[in-house]
C-alpha cells in the first residue's frame, strides 16, 4: 500500500465529521459553483445538517453532460441548469471532502434515503472562498443513484 493511500485511509477512519468548525453560509464562494464524485467513508446523519466524508474519485473529471442533467422543477427558478453549467473541478487536489448536505427535516421531504459508506455520489456546491481552510462543500445538488435533489428549497 502507498505511503498516500495509507494516509488517506488513516484521514478517512479518523476524521470526525462531528468535530468540523461548522462555517456561516457567507463564508462559502457562491459564484464558484464545484463539481466532486466519489465514495462515501463517513456519513453524519443528524442535525443541524446531514454531512458525507467524500474520497474523491481518482481522476476526477467534470461529466460533459452536466448542464443538461435534470433537476428537479421547483429548483430551477433558484439556480437550476446555470449553477450546474458554472460548475468546475476544486484546485486543491485534497482527495477527502466534507460535504455538507441539508437539515435532516429538508432531506425527509425530498425523500433522500439515508446514504451509507460505501455509496458512489456526486454533488454541486460551493467551497470555502478561494478554496483556502478546510476542503468543505455545502452542497446544492446531490446525485445519487440516479436523482437529483436540489438541497437548497424544499420539494413542495
Amino acid at each position: 500500500m502507498s505511503l498516500q493511500r495509507r494516509h488517506l485511509l488513516v484521514a478517512a477512519t479518523a476524521w470526525p465529521l462531528g468535530a468540523q468548525a461548522h462555517h456561516g453560509w457567507s463564508s462559502f464562494d457562491a459564484d464558484r459553483p464545484l463539481y466532486l464524485e466519489g465514495t462515501v467513508r463517513k456519513v453524519r446523519w443528524q442535525n443541524p445538517h446531514a454531512e458525507l466524508a467524500l474520497e474523491l474519485a481518482a481522476g476526477l473529471t467534470l461529466p460533459a453532460d452536466l448542464a443538461q442533467r435534470p433537476v428537479p422543477a421547483q429548483t430551477a427558478p433558484v439556480d437550476g441548469q446555470a449553477l450546474l453549467a458554472k460548475a468546475v473541478l476544486p484546485t486543491r487536489k485534497d482527495r477527502l471532502w466534507a460535504v455538507e448536505l441539508a437539515p435532516l427535516t429538508r432531506m425527509q421531504a425530498w425523500q433522500v434515503q439515508e446514504i451509507r459508506p460505501g455509496a458512489m455520489v456526486s454533488v454541486v456546491g460551493f467551497a470555502l472562498r478561494e478554496e483556502k481552510g478546510d476542503p468543505v462543500l455545502r452542497a446544492e445538488y446531490l446525485f445519487v443513484d440516479g436523482k437529483a435533489y436540489g438541497l437548497r428549497s424544499s420539494p413542495a
